[in-house]
C-alpha cells in the first residue's frame, strides 16, 4: 500500500484501502481539503465508530458500477419514472457521518434537489437510492444508516446484497422497494458481470432485449 499524506496532498494508490481510527469530523474535513478536486481515494466518516475510510479503486469497480448504474436507468426508464443520478457525490451531516457513494439516485424525492449545486442532508432529503461496489473495501452500513438512506445496493464478488431502511437500521432483503417486479439480486449480477466480460454495451443490448422483450425475470 502506498499512501501519502501532506500539507497539499492526498494520494492512496490503486486497489487499496486504509481504515484510520480514533478520528473527527474535523479530521474528516481536512482529508476532504487535501484531497481538493480529484474524486479519489474514497472518502467516508462515521462518528459512532470514530472512523475515517479511504479506498482508491481498480478499473474493474469503475467498470462495474458503470454497468449497475446503467441497468437501473434501463429499469426507471422501462417503469417509466424520472430521477437525477449523482456521481461523483458527497453526502454528509456534519458531526455525524459522511459517505461518497459509487451511484446514487433521486427517485421519489428527485423534485426536492433539482437544480442544486450542493446537496445539504440537514435540510434536503437523502438520495432514494445509493449503490456501492466493494472490492478493496467493504461499505460502513452504519455510516449510511446515520444518512437515512432508504434502499442501500452492494456489490461483491458477483454477489448483489439489497438493504433496506427500517427504522434505525438496515435490514438485507430479497426484494427491492424501487424495483420489486425484478428479482434484482439475481438477475442484475448476471449483466454486471457479462459486462466486465463482453463489455459493458453488450450487457445492457442484452439486459434491454430481454426487459421490453417482456420475458419475466425471475
Amino acid at each position: 500500500m502506498f499512501i501519502t499524506i501532506s500539507e497539499d496532498t492526498l494520494t492512496l494508490s490503486s486497489g487499496d484501502a486504509v481504515i484510520f481510527l480514533d478520528q473527527t469530523w474535523q479530521d474528516y474535513e481536512h482529508l476532504l481539503k487535501l484531497r481538493q478536486e480529484k474524486l479519489i481515494p474514497k472518502l467516508s466518516f462515521n462518528s459512532k465508530t470514530q472512523e475515517i475510510r479511504l479506498m482508491s479503486p481498480l478499473p474493474s469497480h469503475g467498470n462495474r458500477i458503470d454497468t449497475l448504474r446503467d441497468l437501473v436507468k434501463v429499469l426507471l426508464r422501462q417503469n417509466k419514472q424520472d430521477w437525477q443520478s449523482f456521481d461523483p457525490i458527497t453526502l454528509k451531516i456534519p458531526l455525524q457521518a459522511g459517505v461518497e457513494p459509487d451511484a446514487c439516485f433521486y427517485i421519489q424525492n428527485r423534485q426536492a434537489i433539482l437544480g442544486k449545486e450542493r446537496i445539504n442532508l440537514t435540510v434536503d432529503p437523502p438520495p432514494d437510492l445509493a449503490i456501492e461496489v466493494d472490492l478493496t473495501s467493504i461499505t460502513d452500513l452504519r455510516a449510511y444508516e446515520i444518512l437515512k438512506v432508504p434502499e442501500l445496493w452492494i456489490y461483491r464478488q458477483g454477489i448483489l446484497k439489497v438493504y433496506l431502511l427500517g427504522g434505525e437500521s438496515y435490514r438485507e432483503s430479497a426484494v427491492s422497494g424501487l424495483f420489486p417486479e425484478i428479482d434484482v439480486p439475481k438477475i442484475l449480477p448476471k449483466y454486471v458481470e457479462l459486462g466486465w466480460n463482453e463489455g459493458s454495451s453488450v450487457a445492457l443490448r442484452q439486459f434491454e432485449k430481454l426487459y421490453f422483450g417482456k420475458i419475466k425475470l425471475q
